[in-house]
This record gives structure tokens, sequence and C-alpha cells, in this order.
């Protein structure tokens, strides 16, 4: 049984003018073979992309790729003929399988602020697919609300592996359980507040790392909004 908090501050963070993005987990030219993810959990970016700038068309294979967008919205290309725009509240999920390509812009006059989750798919070789959904802060609000999901939650857009990304906005002095086994792992992403999780103090973007633990207590000091995904290790 483990918890591990990360610090803010301890966050990879690259500046390329366009693009100001914090990479939780080793990624593109950010290599560190200690932190290449959390069971099957392999990517989490914070991104703000700015207006009229984006990523040309690029490659995909064998991983489940999930956009959540907060702020703004993306304009989106790819070769399955999906093409359209993920605005805030909405999610995409793109199981990439065997392989695509797909560009992503902010073609908006304002800012773009989104986090992308790579999963490894529990299955290789599948077709490439795509599915989005639009939620409200309704969804989420004081409860744990599955975004996306290979658990077979209703609501949620579906991928190819045995997880589940939740969302949450909780009010100050609200409390949440959350029950799984000890065989999986738990990451919680902090956008903002503070929260409590199994009695270790969370401030705005830092992250929680569990393992072996089948109850997890989520307690907020303050408003707080956050990511909470359940993965399984292998």
């Amino acid at each position: 049984m483990s918890t591990t908090i990360i610090p803010a501050d301890q966050r990879h963070f690259t500046d390329m003018g366009w693009l100001q993005t914090y990479w939780l987990f080793s990624f593109s030219n950010y290599y560190d073979p200690a932190n290449m993810g959390h069971g099957k959990l392999r990517v989490f970016n914070d991104d703000v992309v700015r207006p009229g700038a984006g990523f040309p068309t690029h490659p995909h294979e064998e991983m489940e790729i999930i956009t959540i967008v907060l702020k703004g919205e993306i304009s989106h290309k790819d070769s399955m003929g999906n093409g359209g725009v993920i605005r805030a509240g909405e999610v995409q999920r793109m199981s990439a399988g065997t392989g695509l390509t797909h560009s992503e812009y902010n073609e908006a006059d304002r800012d773009l602020h989104f986090f992308q989750v790579w999963i490894l798919p529990d299955e290789a070789g599948l077709r490439p697919s795509y599915e989005q959904k639009e939620f409200t802060e309704d969804d989420f609000k004081n409860v744990l609300f599955p975004l996306a999901s290979g658990q077979n939650h209703a609501r949620a857009v579906n991928f190819n592996t045995d997880a589940t990304i939740y969302r949450s906005r909780l009010d100050a002095r609200q409390l949440l359980e959350h029950r799984t086994s000890p065989d999986r792992k738990l990451f919680v992403y902090l956008t903002s507040g503070r929260l409590q999780v199994n009695g270790e103090a969370l401030a705005a973007k830092d992250q929680a790392r569990l393992d072996g633990i089948d109850r997890l207590e989520l307690k907020a000091d303050q408003d707080a909004d956050f990511i909470l995904i359940d993965v399984s290790d292998k």
C-alpha cells in the first residue's frame, strides 16, 4: 500500500510560445525511466494552446487517447474521416488501434486549455475508432462522474481498457468515497482548490498516485475540481 504526492512544481514544464504544457509522465523529449506511467496510464498532459496554433497531422497507434476540454475549443481532423470541434465540457476518445493520423488546432480567438490522457489498450490490433460526448458541470457536481471508461458506464465515452476516468467538482467540506481493488492503481490530479486524498493534502495542480488500496476518501478543504483515474496495473 502506498500513496505518492507529487507537488505541482515537480511537473515537467515546456514552453514553446504557442504551447505551455505540463507533462506528468515521460513524453516526447522528456524521458525519466522512473516516470513512465502508472499502471496502464501512460500519459497525462495539461496543455494550454494559444489562438491560431496547434498540432499538425501526426500518427498514433495502439493507444486509447482521451481529450478533456476545460476552456476554449479544439478543431479536430483525422484519417477516419472525422472532423469537427471539441468544446469546453466535451470529451473525445480516439482508439488508435492499428494506426491513424490526426491534427488538433485552436482556431478560436482565446486560449485553449485541455487535458490529454493516454491509456494502453487491453488488446492490440483493434480497428481505429472515435467517440465524442458533451457533459455539463451539473453532471460532476459533488459526485465522481465517469467521463470515459472501459467498464460499461452508460454515459461515458467508451474505450478499450479496464479503466475509468472520473471528474468531480466538489464543494468545500464535501466528502466522496471510491471503492476499488488493491490490485489496481489510482491517480488523482487536482485542477483547482484544495483536496484531501486519504488524509493527504493536495493543492492546485498537485497529483496523487496510489497503489494497493481498496478505499479512497476524497474531502474538499476548498471547492475542488479534480480528475480521478482508476486503472488496471497490467
